[in-house]
């Protein structure tokens, strides 16, 4: 986790060296929950573009490994509530078929048609066990229909699916002493990104208070310091 403090001093440090005005406490609490969205939205799409030039090169495997440890603290599995409908959740990811020793990872079709003739098919079904298969459902309320060896519609014991949450909110919680912000942890809650995004919390952040105090300069700033730390990753 990033500390809420240490990003917001460094934010105000840097917009005090350059004489670009104040951030309030207001002000950076929203644009704090906004920076870390964006940062946290990233993820996926950035996910889904190495995925798509995977290769054999140990640097993409490893920016992929990177990006699902991140995600990793918002994912939990969780069952499908009478196997067709997905608990509460932000995104969904894999899902799963199975109980015990024997759970399987099952794979997406495109339509329940697709499914039918799978398993309608004796060649095919005998494999479905350890290759379970799913898609989304038409049916009004329900998310999934899912099929293995013994059925096509199976119940909730049988299946589960990863469920990502997405970040809880920030904020800068403070006292008002002598007319000036203090800083009240007990007030306050922290970024729930990795320890590594701190610095692109900030940029993201700086980039964001240069329209709040209307100095475009600090977006200059933010982009510059953006475009380096890309350079230096990609060194």
């Amino acid at each position: 986790m990033v500390s809420i403090d240490t990003v917001y001093q460094r934010v105000l440090a840097i917009v005090n060296k350059e004489q670009r005005g104040y951030v309030t406490p207001l002000e950076f609490n929203l644009l704090a929950n906004q920076a870390q969205m964006e940062i946290f939205e990233q993820y996926f799409y950035d996910l889904d573009q190495f995925k798509r030039r995977a290769t054999d090169d140990g640097t993409m495997s490893d920016t992929i490994e990177l990006i699902k440890r991140k995600l990793s603290f918002f994912t939990t599995v969780e069952q499908v509530v009478n196997g067709r409908i997905f608990p509460e959740n932000y995104r969904t990811g894999k899902v799963f078929v199975g109980t015990g020793n024997d759970v399987f990872e099952a794979k997406k079709l495109d339509t329940y048609v697709d499914v039918t003739r799978i398993f309608n098919s004796r060649f095919h079904r005998e494999g479905l066990r350890e290759n379970p298969i799913y898609t989304e459902s038409t049916v009004s309320g329900e998310d999934i229909i899912v099929a293995n060896d013994s059925g096509i519609g199976l119940g909730p014991a049988l299946v589960r699916v990863e469920i990502i949450r997405k970040p809880t909110k920030v904020e800068w919680g403070y006292d008002v002493v002598n007319e000036r912000a203090m800083y009240n942890v007990a007030r306050s809650a922290d970024f729930e990104l990795h320890d590594s995004e701190e610095t692109n919390l900030v940029l993201k952040i700086l980039e964001l208070s240069g329209i709040i105090v209307n100095k475009p300069g600090l977006v200059q700033i933010a982009d510059q310091e953006q475009i380096k730390k890309i350079q230096q990753e990609k060194m």
